[in-house]
């Protein structure tokens, strides 16, 4: 009983102590991949299309999952950009972001399914996990 007591406390919490780390690399994987946007925004005078223009592969975040990415000047629309709880755009250049630990994302971060995402907000000012924007 003691065992089962012990793993059952256990386990969620290394899960949990995994997530963390696995967000905070990603945060990290963010603000260089940012960076690489920012520079050939510098190079070019405009961002690229999709990230396969700087990287090949495109990176995967910690979960295995392709890093996102979102030109807003050649989307078509604003029904793909990252949304906060009032519905309005969280960046107005690009959406970069990870879908998290479920792999899962929609537009708006106040979704169930986007809780988890780690996202580039506010134009670069912020990066962290959507939950907290």
């Amino acid at each position: 009983m003691v065992v089962s007591l012990l793993v059952a406390v256990t386990i969620p919490a290394m899960i949990k102590l995994g997530n963390s780390a696995r967000s905070t690399t990603t945060e990290d994987q963010l603000v260089d991949i940012q960076t690489d946007i920012d520079d050939y925004f510098d190079d070019n005078g405009f961002y690229p299309d999709s990230l396969d223009e700087i990287y090949n592969p495109i990176p995967n975040d910690p979960w295995g999952n392709p890093i996102q990415f979102l030109n807003h000047a050649t989307s078509h629309g604003k029904g793909k950009w990252r949304k906060d709880k009032n519905l309005v755009p969280i960046n107005s250049d690009y959406d970069l972001y990870s879908k998290g630990p479920d792999g899962k994302s929609t537009s708006p971060l106040t979704s169930a399914l986007s809780q988890d995402d780690i996202v580039r907000g506010r134009n670069g000012a912020y990066i962290g996990l959507a939950l907290y924007y």
